[in-house]
């Protein structure tokens, strides 16, 4: 394809998803326990917590423990209104009744990353470059990793509708690929500024129909849908300085259609285009069934050798999309706890260790969809929580181990 002479940096490192520190162990204080019986009775009370080479403090509840290895995984969610809502005096509470921001409630309950949209302005949305700017500082100081969404859009970009910037809508196909290398060069210089630069980075949100529509629709533009993908990646690479490389992820919608994922890929591949991971959305009232998705994931495990994610998911605690017809759990709370659950089982058994992670799409809740989200319309925390709990804990060492 006709490129324009941008620059595309070399990868100056990948980034290690989710390793927040070096792992390590401090050897055993006394020997290993020779009676069968007495095996394992005493891990997590027998001695005290200990401090040591790799070991980090927990917030939560002032213990020591060394990070363990399912640290590259992401149990995640997209947070991208929860700042808006709480700077509006929204609040939200853990299950002990303690109101805390959402951030550190996810993070007291197992989570490790989230993902943030950033939308181009004059955006209609609150996801300014400044509004995520600060979100991303705070999620850095909490300790997380996190993901970034562009959004090629003053608004909501989704499958149906991705309009072009109102800005950039008279633009030759040349000026936009330039204006969308500037734009993406910006903002990650941005982020960079603030010492708070994304782990990995979505060049679009859910791409499968196209984006920057009609310049870039599908399947009608694939040279130039794939000259403004190229455009977002070398913008990202000139943003980002000497900083290490963000993994770079296609975003599509249909997490449970294999046909679909290998018309789209196929095609995208023949371009060449420089990405490192594939992430889907997988809603049960739009994509499938939970086989449908596993299908999918491992025919784009086995087909593409890439790790996946679903990057969007969710589901109602109380009856909304399957009243007429029946879902795959009841749209209750414990139903809603069910769904995540399941999804990440599924995302988990993607064959080679592919898959890497899931997130929950807005679980404070968002414009008329607070009953998808985690919370009560008074801030009380539902059973979906406790979710990603039985795959990271227990977190504490404290038997010297």
């Amino acid at each position: 394809i006709a490129m324009p002479k941008l620059p595309f940096v070399a990868a100056a490192a990948a980034i290690l998803a989710g390793s927040l520190f070096a792992l390590a162990q401090t050897p055993p204080a006394t020997s290993p326990t020779t009676n069968p019986a007495g095996r394992g009775r005493g891990r997590g009370f027998a001695r005290p917590p200990t401090t040591g080479p790799g070991m980090i403090k927990d917030d939560l509840t002032g213990q020591y423990y060394t990070p363990q290895r399912h640290s590259d995984y992401a149990f995640g969610a997209d947070i991208s209104s929860t700042f808006d809502l709480e700077q509006r005096g929204k609040s939200f509470k853990d299950f002990d009744g303690t109101t805390k921001p959402v951030l550190q409630i996810l993070k007291d309950h197992g989570y490790n990353w989230v993902r943030l949209r950033v939308c181009v302005e004059p955006a209609s949305l609150p996801q300014t470059t400044a509004y995520t700017v600060a979100a991303a500082k705070a999620v850095k100081a909490a300790g997380m990793h996190w993901l970034l969404d562009f959004h090629y859009a003053n608004g909501w970009a989704d499958p149906r509708n991705e309009p072009i910037p109102r800005a950039w809508a008279n633009l030759s196909q040349p000026e936009l690929v330039e204006t969308v290398f500037n734009y993406s060069r910006d903002t990650l210089a941005a982020f960079a500024k603030a010492d708070a630069l994304p782990d990995m980075i979505q060049v679009g949100n859910e791409v499968s129909n196209g984006f920057m529509m009609p310049n870039a629709k599908l399947p009608e533009h694939w040279d130039e849908f794939a000259q403004l993908v190229y455009a977002g990646i070398n913008g990202i690479d000139a943003g980002r300085g000497n900083h290490p490389r963000p993994k770079i992820m296609i975003h599509v919608d249909h997490g449970g259609n294999v046909d679909k994922t290998r018309a789209f890929f196929d095609k995208l591949n023949s371009y060449d285009v420089p990405y490192d991971v594939i992430g889907f959305s997988f809603y049960p009232w739009s994509h499938g069934t939970l086989m449908d998705l596993r299908d999918t994931l491992a025919f784009t495990a086995n087909t593409y050798h890439k790790d996946v994610y679903v990057v969007e998911t969710g589901y109602y605690y109380q009856p909304h999309m399957f009243v007429a017809t029946p879902g795959p759990f009841p749209e209750s709370p414990e139903g809603q706890a069910q769904w995540l659950d399941a999804v990440n089982k599924t995302v988990m058994d993607a064959p080679d260790h592919h898959g890497k992670g899931v997130f929950y799409w807005e679980p404070a809740g968002n414009a008329g969809l607070a009953a998808r989200g985690y919370f009560t319309p008074d801030g009380t925390p539902e059973p979906i929580l406790h979710a990603f709990e039985p795959y990271n804990r227990p977190a504490h060492r404290t038997d010297d181990q």
